[in-house]
């Protein structure tokens, strides 16, 4: 990876989206065989009516293991920023610091879809700041809640870079790589952060919650698109070593139905 890309080569991590798609007894199953497989951190989507609600399911998985857990990601058109850096800082109480806090402005249209006022896109990104802010005011100098955040434009971008811990950026489905290359280095060359891959596609299978179930993963595997990873654990291992050399990513988040799969990939690269 070039220098102006990063100063620092970050150590693999992986982290899962576990949405509650089954019954309970076997998702329960499914955390604590994702904890034994060393995956890092357990994510659940802030997706209302979906799924129970994003606070009570994080507390339930972080008693069943220790793996680190978060939000993947808080959506800011759906949330009060006082409540929603409460709801964080006492995670990261009850679990020791082991909350990740993941926040972006959330799917275009969601609030409607869900009977709410609809919330501008700069009215979303100042909730963002507002949420970092007053989680910031809550942790106060003995906890420091790491935040990722989902950034997609320019304004999202230089938020993130002046509050965040780490980001992921928000890509369409035909992401071009190398301007998605170009535009993260130019993000990394104002400032060392950690850089974290959503995965929706392994194979030709798109994870729950991650992307829409309709993705064409052919044209998305024709484009060489950054949102897709090899199913054969070797050449996944390939391709996840050279996005970290060429772009800097070296956070990869998957959805659960692919753990089993690349489980051997996180045992031979997490901390590595």
């Amino acid at each position: 990876m070039n220098d102006q890309a990063s100063q620092v080569t970050r150590p693999f991590r992986f982290g899962v989206v576990a949405p509650i798609t089954s019954d309970l007894p076997t998702w329960r199953d499914r955390v604590r065989r994702i904890a034994d497989s060393g995956y890092s951190t357990l994510l659940m989507p802030d997706v209302p009516t979906w799924q129970p609600a994003l606070g009570p399911t994080l507390a339930t998985a972080a008693a069943l293991t220790d793996l680190r857990i978060g939000s993947w990601v808080y959506a800011a058109a759906l949330r009060d920023p006082w409540s929603t850096a409460w709801e964080a800082h006492s995670l990261s109480v009850l679990t020791e610091g082991r909350f990740d806090m993941g926040i972006g402005a959330g799917r275009p249209g969601i609030e409607v879809e869900l009977g709410l006022p609809a919330v501008s896109l700069a009215e979303r990104r100042e909730r963002m700041r507002e949420t970092v802010a007053a989680l910031r005011r809550f942790d106060g100098p003995d906890l420091h809640t790491p935040v990722v955040m989902a950034v997609s434009g320019s304004k999202s971008q230089a938020l993130a870079l002046e509050v965040a811990d780490a980001v992921t950026f928000v890509l369409p489905p035909d992401d071009d790589r190398v301007e998605t290359t170009n535009r993260v280095h130019d993000f990394l060359g104002s400032r060392d952060i950690e850089l974290a891959q959503h995965v929706a596609v392994v194979g030709d299978g798109v994870a729950p919650f991650m992307a829409p179930p309709d993705l064409d993963t052919a044209a998305l595997h024709a484009a060489d698109s950054l949102v897709v990873l090899p199913s054969d654990p070797a050449a996944a291992a390939e391709e996840i070593q050279r996005r970290r050399e060429e772009i800097g990513f070296s956070y990869f988040v998957i959805g659960a139905d692919f753990a089993d799969t690349l489980a051997p990939v996180v045992t031979e690269l997490a901390g590595r």
